[in-house]
C-alpha cells in the first residue's frame, strides 16, 4: 500500500513565517504590497520568484565544472547557472545532476566519477559557504529558505555507479544523493533506456527491480526520465511511494519520442502520486526542434562528411535552429494540469545539459520570473504556482522520506 502524505501550503507558509517573510496568508499564498499600490504582472512575477521556494530538479552544473572549471559563486560568461543569475531568478533549491555518461557502463569508472562530481559540489559549498549549502532532506530546504544561500540537493543521472551492489546505493545516499535516474542514453545493468533499441531487459533487470525496493526503503526518489516505457510501468507497479520524472516533457508534442511521457503514462504517474518535472530544452517541447538533429545528421550523410561541431555550425547558419518559446513550455504545463491536475507537475529545466537549445524567454536560471509571469497570464493562482515551483516535488520527497522512516522503525522493532 502506498504511503500518501499531503504537503500543504501551510507547511511552506510556516517556513516562510519562521524566516521573517510574510508571503503567505491563513488562506494560502498572497503577495504583500504597499497599500493602494497595484503591481504589474511582471512585477508580481518577480516578487513571487523572490518569495517562494523554487525547486528545479535537473541542472547539470557538476559535469559542466568537471569538464571546464569556473567559479559559479561569481558571475560567469559560460553556462546557464551561476549564483548571481540564480539569485536574480529566485532559484534557491536546485538539484545538481551527478551525470554519468552511458559509456561508463562499458568502460567502468562511473563510481569514481560520481564521487568526484559530489566532491565538486561539496567543494563549492566549502569555497562559498555564505552562498551555497548542501540540502540532504526537505527540512534542510525549508530551514535554509529565506537566507541568501542556495540549497544544493543532489540527484544521480544514470545508475551505472551502483554497479549491482546495494552497498553502493547506501554509500551514495550517505553522500547526499536523493534521486537516481535509473538509466541514461543506453540500457545499463538496471534498466532499458528509451533511446536504446536493444531492449535487453524488457524493462527493468532483476537487479533493477531489487533496486526499486531498496531505494524506497532507504528514502531515495526514483527518477523515470530516460527509461523505456516498459521500465516506467514496472517501476510504478513496484514502488510503494511516488516517483518523479526529473526532466521530461510530453510526447503529445513530440510524437514518437519515447524519452518524453505520453498521456497514459501521465495518468499512471498521477495514480502513483508522482510528478513530472518539465524539461525546457526545445527538442523536448516541439516536434520541429526534436527532428532537427536527425535532419542535420541526414544532411551530413548526404554530403559524406562528419557530423561534427564544424558541420553543425555551418548547418545552423543555413538552417536556423527552431527554438521553442516560453509559451511552448507553458503549453506542456497546461497539458499536464488539464489531463491529471495541478498536483503532478513541476520544473526540471535541464539547464547546462541541453546545449544551445533553450527556448526564447528561458535561456538561463535568471528566467524563472518569465515562467511565473506566463503562468499568471494564463490564469494560474499563486497557490497553483507554488505547487509548480516546489510544492509538488517537496510533497513527493517528503513522502519518500516518511516511508523510509517507517521501514527503519519496522526493522528496529523486528530486531528487538
Amino acid at each position: 500500500m502506498k504511503t500518501r502524505l499531503s504537503f500543504p501550503l501551510s507547511i511552506l507558509c510556516s517556513a516562510l513565517l519562521s524566516t521573517g517573510l510574510t508571503a503567505c496568508s491563513s488562506q494560502g499564498s498572497s503577495t504583500p504590497q504597499a497599500a493602494g499600490s497595484a503591481l504589474t504582472t511582471e512585477q508580481l512575477a518577480r516578487q513571487i520568484a523572490q518569495q517562494r521556494i523554487i525547486v528545479d530538479t535537473h541542472i547539470d552544473v557538476p559535469y559542466r565544472l568537471h569538464k571546464d572549471w569556473e567559479d559559479v559563486s561569481q558571475a560567469t560568461d559560460r553556462g546557464e547557472f551561476d549564483y548571481p543569475r540564480a539569485r536574480a531568478g529566485g532559484l534557491n533549491a536546485p538539484f545538481m545532476s551527478i551525470y554519468i555518461p552511458a559509456s561508463y557502463e562499458r568502460t567502468g569508472g562511473g563510481y569514481q566519477l560520481a564521487n568526484q562530481l559530489i566532491d565538486g559540489m561539496e567543494a563549492l559549498v566549502g569555497r562559498a559557504p555564505a552562498r551555497f549549502a548542501m540540502a540532504y532532506n526537505t527540512d534542510d530546504v525549508l530551514q535554509q529558505f529565506g537566507s541568501e544561500k542556495i540549497s544544493l540537493a543532489l540527484g544521480m543521472e544514470n545508475g551505472t555507479p551502483i554497479g549491482g551492489d546495494l552497498a553502493n546505493l547506501r554509500h551514495f545516499y550517505q553522500r547526499g544523493i536523493r534521486y537516481i535516474t535509473l538509466a541514461h542514453s543506453e540500457s545499463n545493468h538496471i534498466s532499458d533506456s528509451s533511446y536504446d533499441l536493444r531492449r535487453r531487459w524488457q524493462g527493468l533487470s532483476p537487479f533493477g527491480k531489487e533496486l526499486v525496493v531498496a531505494m524506497n526503503n532507504i528514502g531515495m526518489m526514483i527518477d523515470i526520465s530516460h527509461v523505456s516505457d516498459d521500465a516506467f510501468y514496472q517501476v510504478v507497479s513496484l514502488s510503494k511511494v511516488p516517483v518523479i520524472a526529473s526532466h521530461s516533457s510530453l510526447r503529445s508534442y513530440t510524437p514518437g519520442f519515447e524519452r518524453n511521457m505520453d498521456d497514459d503514462m501521465l495518468r499512471a504517474l498521477a495514480k502513483n502520486g508522482g510528478v513530472v518535472q518539465i524539461n525546457f530544452g526545445s527538442s523536448f517541447v516541439t516536434a520541429m526542434a526534436n527532428q532537427y538533429g536527425a535532419l542535420r545528421k541526414a544532411a551530413a550523410k548526404r554530403a559524406n562528411v562528419a557530423d561534427d561541431d564544424a558541420f553543425e555550425i555551418a548547418f545552423r547558419k543555413k538552417n536556423p535552429y527552431p527554438f521553442a518559446t516560453l509559451d511552448t513550455v507553458l503549453d506542456h504545463i497546461d497539458h499536464v494540469v488539464k489531463l491529471i491536475g495541478i498536483d503532478y507537475v513541476g520544473i526540471g529545466s535541464d539547464y547546462d545539459g541541453v546545449g544551445d537549445s533553450l527556448p526564447v524567454g528561458l535561456k538561463d536560471v535568471a528566467s524563472y520570473p518569465n515562467l511565473i509571469q506566463g503562468l499568471l497570464e494564463r490564469g494560474y493562482s499563486e497557490n497553483d504556482i507554488d505547487k509548480i515551483l516546489s510544492g509538488n516535488l517537496l510533497r513527493v520527497w517528503r513522502e519518500v522520506e516518511a516511508y523510509a522512516a517507517t521501514q527503519k522503525v519496522n526493522t528496529n522493532t523486528a530486531a528487538q
